[in-house]
C-alpha cells in the first residue's frame, strides 16, 4: 500500500511538473496560449512599451553639439492605448520582431536603410512579447497610427493586418509614391497599402468621439507628421511627441533638425501644439528622450 502510494504521488508530481512547463517560458511568464484574455478598461488607459534604445552620434543632424545633450542616445517608445470602445497602437519601434531573436537580454541590431545608411539599436523585448503580456492579440487592435514614415516609427506595421490605419493623405502619398528616401524602410509598412484606412482630414481627429483621444496634426518633420493627445482620467492630458522633438535640448535651445521635410512647417507646428499643451494643461513626453523614457513606468503597469 506504501508503495503505492508513493507511486500515486510520483506520478501526480510529473504530471504537475509537465503542466507547469507547457504553461511557462522563460523567466515564468505564460505563453501566449495561457496568457489571460484583456476585458476592456472602464476608463482610458495609456500602456509604454520599450522598443528599445537607438544609437546616434551626429548631433550636427538636430543642430545641436554633443555638449548641449545628456546622452546622444534616443529612445525608441511605443503605445497602446486602450479605451472602452477599442484599442489604438501608435508608433512600433524601429526593429522588427521577426527581425532578431529575444534572448533574456539586449541585442545589439544593425539596420541598413534603402541609400545605404546604417543604423545600430539595442532591443531587449519584442513588442509582440509585450503585448501578450498584458492579455492583447494584434486581432485585438482597432487602430493603427504612426507619429509619421520613418523607420524608427514603422518597424512592426504590418503586425497588426486588421486594424484601421488612421493616417493624412500626404504622409500616405509619400509613403506609397515610389521616391523612397534615406529614412523609409517600406517592407516594414507595405502591408497598410491595402489595409481598411481613414484619411483624416481635420487638424484634429477624435478617435473614439468622447475627446479623450485625439490625433492633432503637426506637419514639418514629414509632410502629414501628427502628435497624439491621451486624456487621462488621474494622470490628466499627454501628449506623444512624435517627432516634434527628438532631444529636450531642441525645445530649449530652439534648434530644427536640418533633415526636416519642412522646418517653417515644424515651427509652426511647435508654436501650434505649445498652444494646444497650454490649452488642455497636459504633459508633453517626447518620445526619443532616453532620460524622459526612463522615467516613465513600463507595460504591464499603466496610466490611467
Amino acid at each position: 500500500m506504501m508503495k503505492r502510494n508513493t507511486i500515486r504521488l510520483f506520478l501526480v508530481a510529473a504530471a504537475a511538473a509537465l503542466l507547469f512547463s507547457a504553461q511557462t517560458k522563460g523567466g515564468g511568464q505564460t505563453t501566449p496560449s495561457a496568457q489571460h484574455k484583456a476585458q476592456p478598461p472602464r476608463s482610458v488607459r495609456l500602456y509604454v512599451f520599450d522598443c528599445g534604445v537607438l544609437h546616434n552620434a551626429d548631433m550636427g543632424r538636430f543642430n545641436l553639439k554633443k555638449e548641449d545633450v545628456t546622452t546622444t542616445d534616443m529612445s525608441m517608445g511605443c503605445f497602446l492605448i486602450a479605451h472602452p470602445k477599442g484599442n489604438l497602437i501608435w508608433d512600433t519601434g524601429a526593429i522588427p520582431d521577426n527581425s532578431w531573436t529575444p534572448t533574456g537580454r539586449s541585442v545589439t541590431v544593425h539596420v541598413t536603410l534603402p541609400d545605404g545608411q546604417a543604423r545600430e539599436a539595442d532591443v531587449d523585448k519584442s513588442l509582440q512579447a509585450q503585448l501578450t503580456e498584458i492579455g492583447y492579440s494584434p486581432s485585438d487592435i482597432n487602430y493603427l497610427a504612426l507619429s509619421h514614415y520613418h523607420y524608427d516609427h514603422t518597424a512592426n506595421a504590418n503586425a497588426f493586418p486588421s486594424a484601421t490605419w488612421l493616417v493624412r493623405q500626404v504622409e500616405r502619398d509619400a509613403m506609397f509614391g515610389g521616391k523612397i528616401s534615406g529614412s523609409l524602410q517600406p517592407s516594414t509598412f507595405s502591408a497598410l497599402q491595402k489595409s481598411k484606412t481613414i484619411i483624416l482630414k481635420n487638424d484634429e481627429y477624435d478617435v473614439f468621439g468622447d475627446g479623450s483621444v485625439i490625433i492633432k496634426s503637426a506637419p514639418g518633420h514629414t509632410q502629414g507628421h501628427q502628435v497624439l493627445y491621451v486624456k487621462l482620467a488621474k494622470t490628466g492630458g499627454v501628449v506623444l511627441s512624435g517627432d516634434l522633438y527628438h532631444y529636450p535640448a531642441e525645445r530649449t535651445l530652439d534648434r530644427v533638425p536640418t533633415f526636416e521635410f519642412n522646418q517653417e512647417q515644424t515651427r509652426a507646428s511647435r508654436v501650434a501644439v505649445d498652444a494646444f499643451l497650454k490649452k488642455t494643461d497636459a504633459q508633453l513626453w517626447i518620445q526619443h528622450d532616453f532620460n524622459g523614457n526612463a522615467k516613465l513606468k513600463k507595460s504591464p503597469q499603466f496610466y490611467e
